[in-house]
């Protein structure tokens, strides 16, 4: 999509982390920004420091009535979003699946996959109703491979957002709206800090992740970048495919295995 005839973006999660790199990126490309946020202090202090070209709504992304209020005031201010980024979302609990509150997992597929569904439900039909548009919805480098012990709750909703965004690519791309998914590796943010405040358990992950070179400035132009080449993956950091290829290595000899044991057609 040519970021030069988009006039509203709508970013969750947007007064924070990867959220505000995009929002900044949007914003330097001219594209008017709600920032749509469950903490309303970082969000008035976000809106005030960049002035009249981005506006706030408080959003807890489970909430579709929420949804619904903020989309009506959000296009009332800028006009129609043209461009919808569900980035919002909670840490993994650090939990094996033997272990955990049953409610430890429902927060985290209410937040990082129901509400990506959510903003789906609120602005797809619009976009594809206008021939206009670009989604990026935010899954993982967990969301590509479950490899990690800890994180399976966290694999399981970000598993739901790559085939979310799968098919939402293949529905709306006959209509002239681009969709993309978002695979962030490790980066330095307040999501731990965002976790607490829904009432999220926090895996004690921070001591064994490697320093990030990347950082939600340079995640905000892939995205711009992204959007504007249709990209139907962004993947943020270097040698990823060595993480990933195994499963699907593993998957495409378990069909070379079938293929091999198919009967042919009874004629």
């Amino acid at each position: 999509m040519d970021l030069s005839t988009a006039r509203h973006a709508f970013v969750t999660g947007g007064a924070s982390g990867i959220g505000l790199g995009i929002v900044d990126a949007m914003v330097g490309r001219g594209v008017r920004v709600t920032i749509a946020d469950i903490d309303e202090d970082s969000l008035r202090s976000v809106v005030a420091e960049r002035g009249p070209a981005v506006r706030g709504a408080v959003l807890d992304t489970r909430d579709r009535e929420g949804w619904a209020r903020a989309k009506t005031e959000a296009e009332a201010a800028f006009g129609p979003v043209d461009l919808l980024v569900n980035n919002a979302g909670i840490a993994p609990n650090g939990r094996e699946f033997a272990d955990m509150d049953p409610a430890s997992f429902d927060r985290i597929v209410a937040i990082n996959l129901t509400g990506v569904a959510n903003g789906v439900f609120t602005f797809a039909a619009d976009m594809r109703a206008r021939g206009k548009g670009h989604v990026v919805n935010t899954s993982s480098q967990a969301g590509l491979v479950a490899s990690v012990p800890g994180v399976g709750a966290y694999a399981v909703a970000k598993f739901g957002v790559t085939a979310l965004t799968e098919a939402l690519r293949q529905e709306l791309a006959p209509h002239g709206v681009g969709v993309s998914l978002l695979c962030p590796g490790y980066i330095a943010t307040n999501l731990a800090e965002s976790t607490r405040k829904v009432g999220g358990e926090i895996r004690d992950a921070a001591g064994r992740m490697p320093p990030s070179r990347i950082t939600v400035e340079d995640v905000g132009l892939m995205v711009v970048e992204g959007i504007e080449n249709d990209e139907p993956c962004i993947v943020t950091h270097p040698r990823v495919w060595s993480s990933v290829e195994p499963r699907f290595a593993a998957i495409r000899a378990a069909c070379e295995h079938r293929d091999s044991q198919a009967t042919p057609p009874h004629g």
